[in-house]
């Protein structure tokens, strides 16, 4: 399994507005390609104004193919404008859980 960390830097005091229309309209629409979502954050304490979110694959190929039938999605090119403008910077990490993780990793310790 595969993790997808992705974390957004939005601009101050968005991250009411970001939090109410990803769920309200963005998440259903991410949910329905990408599947599993392991969590969806927002800091409280250290760097502020940040949206963490992890999303599990089976593969690498998993995670392109569902990524790619995400960007092809018709709603989700439409949500987007409303997020774009909210966002600073993004960073995104694929990360493999250690074999002693909780999330079932393979790799070795």
């Amino acid at each position: 399994m595969f993790y997808e960390i992705r974390t957004y830097r939005l601009k101050n005091g968005a991250i009411p507005e970001y939090l109410k229309v990803v769920g309200e309209i963005g998440i259903a629409i991410q949910k329905k390609h990408l599947g599993n979502l392991v969590g969806y954050f927002s800091s409280e304490i250290g760097p502020i104004n940040e949206i963490v979110h992890i999303w599990g694959f089976e593969s690498l190929d998993d995670r392109q193919a569902r990524r790619t039938r995400l960007m092809a999605d018709p709603d989700w090119q439409a949500f987007l404008p409303k997020i774009r403008d909210l966002i600073v910077t993004a960073d995104n990490k694929i990360m493999s859980p250690a074999a002693f993780s909780p999330l079932g990793g393979t790799n070795p310790a």
